[in-house]
């Protein structure tokens, strides 16, 4: 089915690969901002999700065939995540419904559907690796339930189909994004190598020695597509991430080396990067001017906090894509090279030397 699609969240790291997929497979692509992105393929909309009259307004006439949720909006506490972030998806609805065309809707959420939300995250109870869409919610408010709810509720009274797609962390561009590990650590790597400090790995001795999995934006991307074309997709939640498996004391070697550096040992202590980083501003800023690089704000490019509760957790964590296999999707993207192939983007695009 390529028809028309809106792609709420375009400028992020999930919607914009999933509007470039979609540019790709034919389809007429809607791609909703605050701040719009050019991109090849997409007719921007802008709107801020938190005004629905708004939205409704830069909605009006648009007759999209299919919906995709990529986009969230950090508050400062879970109950406020979940009062801001079920408006957005609301609002986004609501414009839409008036048009009566829409017969699929997408929802991207992650693991924090098992680890629980950034208030406690990877704490209490928490379900056995792998993680496996049967696996039910935790018994604890979460943004991601309050998201999904608001699209069953429309998709019952409303008449389409939607899938939930819960990736691990994504891989991919996006300047400005509040979640990019890819970027953090490309920004990492590049201020080690002209300081001299040792590129060390911030995280726990869980995330080092266990075996983890990352999920590509690619790959998000050709997955939410499919269930979005897959009848035997419909109403469904799944599991989406690369397809292999590593360990990061293997990963970190392969970073290192991209950039030139040598791994430093790991002595099992956790040092966040939002400590080894913090100073950091200054010595970017001295980078970017010297090499011309597009953006001088670290602020922009690195997201320390959000690697640091990746990379910082107490247990292993690992992702069943079964369900997906058993269906048809046989996508594989093996993770060093969306880490390799995100590292030459960022130097063709001159955000990093």
């Amino acid at each position: 089915m390529a028809g028309t699609a809106l792609v709420v969240g375009s400028s992020g790291i999930a919607g914009g690969a999933v509007a470039a997929e979609l540019v790709r497979q034919g389809w007429q692509v809607l791609g909703l901002a605050r701040r719009p992105a050019p991109q090849d393929g997409v007719s921007p909309v802008a709107a801020d999700l938190h005004d629905p009259a708004a939205t409704a307004a830069a909605l009006a006439g648009a007759r999209p065939d299919a919906v995709f949720f990529t986009t969230w909006s950090r508050q400062a506490n879970e109950a406020e995540n979940i009062r801001v972030n079920a408006a957005m998806v609301r609002a986004v609805l609501d414009a839409v419904r008036p048009a009566g065309s829409v017969r699929h809707v997408a929802l991207v959420t992650g693991l924090k559907h098992y680890l629980g939300p950034f208030e406690t995250y990877g704490q209490g109870s928490l379900p056995e690796t792998p993680f496996r869409e049967a696996q039910g919610r935790l018994d604890i408010d979460n943004f991601y339930y309050a998201q999904e709810d608001e699209v069953f509720a429309a998709a019952a009274r409303d008449g389409f189909t939607w899938s939930v797609h819960r990736p691990h962390t994504i891989i991919g561009k996006a300047v400005g994004n509040a979640m990019n590990m890819g970027a953090t650590l490309a920004a990492y790597a590049t201020l080690c190598r002209e300081t001299g400090r040792p590129f060390r790995f911030p995280g726990s001795e869980a995330q080092w020695n266990g075996l983890t999995d990352m999920t590509s934006a690619s790959q998000l991307a050709r997955h939410l597509v499919w269930a979005a074309t897959t009848p035997g997709a419909a109403n469904q939640a799944f599991n989406v991430v690369n397809g292999d498996v590593f360990r990061w004391k293997w990963m970190w070697g392969r970073i290192a080396e991209w950039f030139g550096l040598a791994p430093a040992e790991f002595d099992g202590e956790i040092l966040p990067l939002e400590v080894q980083m913090r100073d950091d501003r200054a010595t970017w800023r001295a980078i970017a001017e010297r090499e011309g690089l597009v953006e001088p704000d670290l602020d922009r490019l690195a997201s320390p906090w959000h690697t640091d509760a990746d990379l910082g957790r107490p247990i292993e964590v690992v992702t069943d894509m079964g369900k997906s296999r058993r269906l048809g999707f046989t996508a594989y993207q093996p993770t060093d090279d969306a880490f390799f192939a995100l590292f030459e983007q960022m130097r063709a695009e001159r955000l990093i030397p």
